[in-house]
């Protein structure tokens, strides 16, 4: 039997899903069901109910995005933070082993060969690099899960999400035994709030960065089949392989769902933080040739985006209901 906290957020759906398609036994949890943030009930449940495996898929992203993080400070480090500690303690306590998702925001940048030389540009979104770029893609390598974060507390600066999902990782690293899942900004072919393409698609004005992101059943499929597979406890990035810009991101929209569409997009950087945001974006390339050495592949990027426009459909809990959109500037992260 598993256990899935954090049943009722997007990934954690998506996970519902997944082991329901695998005939798995697995009792889902919501905070509002059960509070498995406290420490004595959560480890009484645990050693009661004796499950396989634990899967921690809670987390706060900030509403409507990871700037509403910055006035909820207490809620983001209490998720993201304390929680995965408190799960890393029970699990160690009862000898249960677990998987915690994470998140690639907390890297900004890639690797960069030019003229010869590696390095690491924290800053995607430079003309010149963006240039550089679009001229030469196999120039930029992503992080590898070896690499210290370099968008979190202690290297700033970053922003509270960011740091808060850092420091969880930080906590619960080689405790246990433990995979700390890193997904990007998640997507599907699901109409639903938390989907980056229904963002897109809902937001006024669009930040164009460049970066991994995750389609949430494929990356999903990849956690669960490290754990069937028996693959070694650790860190894993289950990013769609391939970097892709928001830009890019909408031209795809607007080939496979909305033809006519206008988008607007932020001119630059320097417009978008002055305007529209209340803290620094985390924009990364991940490296995921980790999972494939596993044998586990996904879709790379643009064919698992093409194959979610092209099955798009409204969730069925939100069919008839109407999707207000408070200015949300969408980020990869």
């Amino acid at each position: 039997m598993f256990l899935l906290l954090g049943a009722g957020g997007y990934i954690g759906r998506a996970f519902a899903s997944e082991l329901l398609r695998r005939g798995r036994c697995f009792v889902p949890l919501t905070r509002e069901a059960f509070d498995y943030s406290r420490f004595e009930l959560l480890f009484d449940y645990v050693r009661r109910m004796q499950p396989e495996f634990i899967i921690n898929a809670a987390s706060f992203s900030g509403r409507p995005d990871v700037d509403g993080c910055e006035l909820a400070k207490e809620e983001t480090l209490w998720t993201n933070t304390i929680l995965p500690q408190t799960v890393a303690r029970v699990c160690l306590m009862t000898n249960t082993p677990w998987g915690h998702v994470s998140s690639a925001s907390i890297y900004s940048g890639a690797k960069v060969v030019e003229g010869g030389r590696l390095r690491i540009d924290k800053n995607l979104n430079s003309p010149e690099l963006r240039r550089l770029y679009e001229a030469h893609p196999e120039n930029f390598y992503g992080f590898e899960e070896v690499d210290t974060p370099n968008f979190s507390f202690r290297n700033p600066p970053c922003n509270f999400y960011s740091g808060s999902k850092a420091l969880a990782e930080e906590a619960i690293r080689g405790v246990g035994q433990n995979y700390i899942w890193r997904f990007g900004e998640p997507f599907s072919e699901t109409d639903e709030p938390g989907n980056l393409l229904t963002k897109l698609q809902r937001c006024s004005k669009i930040h164009d960065n460049l970066g991994s992101i995750s389609h949430v059943e494929d990356s999903v499929r990849a956690c669960l089949n490290l754990w069937d597979i028996g693959a070694a406890f650790g860190t894993y990035n289950v990013t769609s392989p391939g970097a892709i810009s928001t830009r890019q991101i909408v031209e795809i929209i607007q080939e496979s769902l909305l033809p006519a569409r206008v988008f607007s997009f932020w001119k630059d950087d320097e417009e978008f933080y002055r305007i529209g945001s209340r803290t620094v974006h985390s924009h990364a390339i991940l490296n995921v040739s980790k999972l494939a050495a596993q044998g586990i592949q996904m879709r790379p990027v643009r064919d698992a985006l093409r194959d979610s426009l092209k099955r798009w459909r409204i969730a069925p809990a939100l069919v008839g209901v109407r999707q207000e959109s408070s200015e949300p500037t969408p980020t990869l992260r």
